[in-house]
């Protein structure tokens, strides 16, 4: 199967429900634009549910875990082997997406598109792998064009499934020791801006780590200069599996209709090429929460818009978006069910 899918059409936003919503915000028992983004966001997810009163009871969450072959240049705190453990972890309900999916009472899926080794089989784990681990970017092309292809395709499938559920919104998570210095890279490429700029501790590396880190990633873009000629190549050569199952994801679920909530840096690595991978999907596109990466401010900047929290968070695994949907939720409780001004026998303000 090839990627010509990226490129398919997705779907409209649903004008006449968004005006309906604007409207409605305009009658609300309030001064207009009082309840600042919580009105905005209602009116775009009244756009994209296509209903002037939006909902958001049926979440579908996604965490894709992956390797990647950098870590062995020493560019996370942690070993690779804390990938396989987390996808444990994940499936016996101790990570932190874990407590936010059972308390927002979402759908939690793992997919493992390519840790380093495999795991034994777990309730509500996919395997879905393109290899074990991807090969180092610092020294060859992280995957091939045919492993791109299948992880990409890994996305679109999770997106599949939450369509199947019904879900009203989609949020991607990603595990995979030095999945930073893939989505740094990434970064660097497509914005044109040296690895120093980007480079971030990630799990937690110190100042002289973060530097080397910060090499080995300059290493890499000069390596595969000449080849990364485009968004799907420089995700073929510094990316990774996990990175292009969220990439395949966000295009899927705009075509699908289906809101999407974008994490954190690593998330919006794959945000960032999805768009230029296809534009249109911009507006089904909701920033959750501003990571304390270093590196995030410049991916926001180039997707546009601004994260609806700023928590000093950087875990991952889609929590930063999980955390957000509480308030995605009392946002849609006050444009729905606030009193207008008609209901409630109030005199508007002129």
């Amino acid at each position: 199967m090839g990627n010509e899918w990226l490129q398919g059409p997705v779907a409209s936003i649903d004008a006449a429900a968004t005006a309906a919503a604007e409207a409605r915000q305009g009658q609300l028992t309030k001064p207009p634009g009082s309840l600042g983004r919580l009105e905005q966001v209602a009116i775009r997810l009244a756009g994209m549910q296509g209903a002037e009163q939006p909902s958001l009871e049926r979440l579908h969450i996604a965490v894709f875990a992956a390797d990647h072959g950098v870590a062995t240049e020493g560019v996370s705190a942690f070993p690779q082997e804390v990938t396989v453990a987390m996808i444990a972890n994940f499936a016996h309900g101790g990570a932190a997406i874990s407590v936010l999916a059972n308390t927002l009472g979402a759908t939690l899926e793992v997919v493992d598109v390519g840790a380093a080794s495999e795991s034994p089989a777990m309730p509500g784990v996919i395997s879905r792998r393109a290899g074990n681990g991807t090969s180092n970017l610092a020294k060859e092309a992280a995957m091939s064009e045919a492993q791109l292809a299948n992880a990409l395709a890994a996305g679109r499938e999770a997106v599949a499934r939450a369509v199947a559920n019904e879900a009203q919104l989609f949020i991607g998570g990603e595990m995979g020791i030095a999945n930073t210095t893939a989505a740094t890279a990434i970064g660097c490429a497509l914005l044109q801006r040296p690895a120093i700029e980007l480079a971030g501790p990630g799990t937690g590396l110190p100042a002289a780590g973060v530097s080397h880190k910060a090499q080995v990633i300059e290493r890499a873009l000069v390596l595969h200069r000449a080849a990364m000629a485009s968004p799907l190549a420089i995700l073929r050569c510094v990316g990774g599996f996990e990175i292009a199952a969220l990439c395949g994801a966000y295009i899927a679920a705009a075509q699908a209709g289906l809101p999407v909530l974008v994490d954190g840096f690593i998330s919006s690595s794959a945000a960032l090429l999805a768009l230029r991978l296809n534009p249109a999907i911009a507006p089904w596109l909701i920033l959750s929460h501003a990571s304390a990466e270093p590196g995030h401010a410049a991916l926001v900047a180039a997707i546009g818009g601004e994260p609806l929290l700023d928590l000093g968070m950087r875990l991952g695994e889609g929590s930063g978006a999980a955390v957000t949907v509480p308030l995605l939720r009392l946002a849609c409780a006050l444009h729905n069910n606030m009193a207008t001004f008609a209901e409630a026998g109030v005199a508007q303000g002129a």
